[in-house]
């Protein structure tokens, strides 16, 4: 079948048959993802799942084992290539895509039998979501930035229920359509908190050398060469002071981090978030709206450095709702200074601090948001 995936097996007993629609990036999978980690773990199942996503590589690297997670659960990925691009050109490429894109769809969700839409981000929403309305199914969106995108908003009055991972996206008369449910996180991040046991355990199991702070850097789902070339020339003054670095520097990017060394590691991917920020005593990051919730769901204290050229911003408005547990810090003032003062943080001295950061984190996200939509998209059914 081009474009598409599929594994076969048996839904049963009070099921959903459940649609994706999301991609583009990784910040439009992985709040899926850890939706039906929740979902299959919490005494439901589900029947059958359809995914609609972009088809760029990256979200086969967030997807990967998908079919396993879901063991015999019918699983179908369908690629709609519609991602607008910028300016008219962009636009009109997304409106002559968009039609052939509905009809595939609309196949698609009569094939499965589904009975429930969510849109998780992106362009790719666009058709999935004609298609459901059509056809009579439901639709949820869930919008985890704390700037609305642009396919959520003209979506949105198509939509049963609009799911808000912040208060900032909340509509001021959106009435009961529009649920303040928080992001869902992976269910290790909210089980250990700041745990010391659990953070020794993840040290231990990323080889950190016991006794020194760990830094934990990440660039989101592609990298971020902005840090990849910050820590590779300011690295020498943190090392020096006995802090250690796990960096990940995304994929085909290892060229940017620096040589193999001691108390340094650098991977392309940090297949297991929840235990490198279980292990962090500080993170060094990008704003994407996933890693920041798993920040507060670990009370992980951070420096946040947002893309730069997203022309809404929405990167800075997401490290904006977690306060004081996290500093906001523009790429164009990443300088050798800026480093002495990431290592003083990590030190002892800096103890207080990452103390206080961390503690600001505490009240920041709903603990249930996982709960939450999984509940909503189950009432949805007709």
């Amino acid at each position: 079948m081009t474009g598409s995936t599929a594994a076969r097996g048996e839904g049963g007993g009070d099921s959903l048959r459940l649609a994706f629609a999301g991609g583009g990036t990784g910040g439009h999978i992985v709040p899926g993802m850890h939706l039906l980690d929740h979902v299959l773990g919490r005494g439901s199942s589900l029947a059958d799942l359809l995914w609609f996503h972009s088809g760029r590589a990256v979200e086969e690297r967030v997807m990967h084992g998908l079919a396993e997670r879901l063991g015999g659960t019918p699983l179908e990925k369908v690629e709609l290539a519609v991602e607008a691009g910028r300016g008219v050109p962009g636009r009109m490429r997304l409106a002559a895509r968009t039609p052939g894109a509905t009809i595939r769809a609309r196949r698609a969700l009569a094939r499965h039998r589904t009975e429930v839409l969510l849109g998780l981000g992106g362009y790719t929403m666009v058709p999935a979501v004609l298609a459901a309305r059509s056809l009579g199914i439901p639709v949820a969106l869930l919008e985890i930035n704390a700037s609305a995108g642009q396919a959520t908003r003209v979506l949105a009055p198509l939509a049963r229920v609009v799911f808000h991972a912040w208060p900032a996206t909340l509509p001021a008369r959106g009435g009961a359509r529009h649920v303040l449910s928080g992001p869902p996180v992976a269910a290790a991040c909210a089980a250990t908190g700041r745990d010391a046991d659990a953070r020794a355990a993840a040290r231990a199991a990323l080889g950190c050398t016991p006794g020194r702070p760990v830094l934990a850097v990440f660039g989101g789902s592609q990298g971020a060469q902005g840090l990849n070339t910050f820590v590779r020339d300011h690295a020498d003054a943190m090392l020096a002071r006995g802090v250690q670095v796990l960096h990940q520097v995304g994929p085909g990017r290892l060229a940017e981090a620096r040589r193999t060394e001691a108390h340094y590691r650098a991977v392309e991917y940090a297949d297991d978030v929840p235990l490198w920020l279980t292990a962090a005593d500080l993170v060094l990051c990008r704003g994407g709206a996933s890693t920041l919730a798993e920040l507060a769901a670990t009370r992980t204290p951070a420096w946040v450095v947002p893309y730069p050229h997203h022309a809404d911003r929405h990167q800075e408005r997401n490290a904006r709702e977690l306060g004081g547990g996290v500093r906001i810090v523009p790429e164009e003032t990443l300088d050798a200074e800026l480093a002495h003062e990431l290592a003083r943080l990590l030190g002892e001295e800096g103890a207080d601090e990452r103390a206080r950061m961390s503690a600001a984190l505490e009240a920041v996200l709903p603990g249930d948001a996982a709960e939450r939509i999984a509940a909503g998209l189950f009432a949805l059914r007709a």
